[in-house]
């Protein structure tokens, strides 16, 4: 995929960096889409975001008025000079999304996930010219949210960007969802020309900390944000937890600093040079040692092999990861740190010993 000319859209619409699409989640009458728009009316806000259609994890949730909204979200863009963003989730929502000249389309999180969708919606979109920004898909698969990318680019729409929002886990944490920066990370590395969004009411699900992860969307030089905003979040009819007012917003981008990429000081950069070399040399020694912890595996693969004895152990799992665990605790690294660092060593210490038993 060719991707030198996709960020172009997005330095027309905010040549002052960054971009930023705020809005409430949903669309649920004409009063409070026009008031929420007049409270975000600020030339560092470029465009409105509304959900029309909402999928809702489960029924009896308000999924959204449908198109009896559109004519509101034209309103805001008549009144306010905002571009208008929606969320389209099919061919049918695609279609009348472009009869009301939205101008921006995002595929959500439920969506991107379904190469079927997908495709059904880039058909149905193809020639127009539209904005595209791709949700990260629910779960953590940076293939799929890659191929949801390229199904629009493939039939031709290079107006493309995507958003970053996080991802469900089945275990509850501080967030809302996941942000799994590395999965992100790795998309930016790999398509450095798409812009990058980032969705800090999804991820935090709460507003309090809205503030502090757009910070660090800015510090890892994400060129825009995606913030839900409701001119009364508290009788929001739907995530209302999540939802700022306009004034709050407005006092969240005034705090935002954009920091500087790279030190100038002679001392600092000595410093920094000096703490690095240390971090290579620690990085040599736990690759050296992890190296030694899969041949000792690969040893008790043998021997379970030779004895007929399962690979996988749970009860053995069960203490090295408490143990791990507890030991982390008062070396001063987090539990969920200490889980996905055992957690990957473990599988390749599986793998290693299932490639042992399938040996002739």
């Amino acid at each position: 995929m060719q991707t030198k000319r996709l960020n172009s859209w997005l330095e027309k619409l905010a040549p002052d960096y960054p971009l930023m699409i705020a809005g409430p989640c949903s669309a649920e009458t004409e009063e409070q889409v026009l008031k929420t728009a007049r409270g975000l009316i600020d030339k560092r806000i470029q465009v409105f975001r509304a959900g029309v259609w909402k999928p809702r994890t489960r029924p009896g949730n308000f999924e959204g008025h449908g198109k009896k909204a559109l004519p509101w979200l034209k309103k805001v863009k008549e009144e306010t000079g905002m571009k208008i963003a929606i969320e389209i989730a099919n061919a049918k929502h695609a279609g009348l999304a472009l009869q009301y000249d939205i101008d921006i389309f995002w595929i959500g999180a439920r969506t991107s996930v379904n190469p079927f969708a997908v495709q059904e919606i880039a058909d149905a979109i193809k020639g127009s010219n539209k904005i595209i920004l791709i949700k990260n898909p629910v779960n953590p698969d940076l293939s799929l949210w890659i191929g949801a990318v390229e199904r629009f680019y493939k039939v031709g729409i290079t107006k493309l960007g995507v958003i970053h929002r996080g991802f469900s886990s089945f275990r509850p944490g501080i967030y809302r969802n996941e942000p799994n920066w590395q999965i992100a990370l790795d998309f930016k590395n790999r398509f450095p020309n798409i812009p990058m969004i980032l969705d800090p009411s999804h991820i935090c699900g709460r507003r309090d900390c809205i503030y502090d992860m757009a910070q660090m969307g800015l510090d890892l030089q994400y060129q825009g944000f995606m913030i839900e905003a409701h001119y009364n979040p508290e009788e929001a009819w739907s995530d209302a937890k999540q939802q700022v007012s306009p004034e709050t917003l407005l006092q969240i981008i005034d705090r935002l600093c954009i920091r500087k990429q790279q030190f100038k000081d002679p001392q600092a950069i000595d410093k920094l040079a000096f703490y690095r070399s240390q971090i290579d040399r620690l990085d040599d020694e736990l690759l050296k040692l992890l190296s030694e912890r899969m041949q000792i595996a690969q040893e008790i693969g043998r021997i379970k092999k030779k004895r007929s004895v399962a690979v996988l152990q749970s009860n053995r799992w069960t203490e090295i990861i408490q143990k791990a665990v507890d030991k982390g605790r008062n070396l001063d690294l987090s539990e969920k740190f200490v889980n996905q660092i055992f957690k990957a060593i473990h599988q390749e210490s599986i793998e290693k010993q299932e490639r042992i038993f399938r040996e002739k």
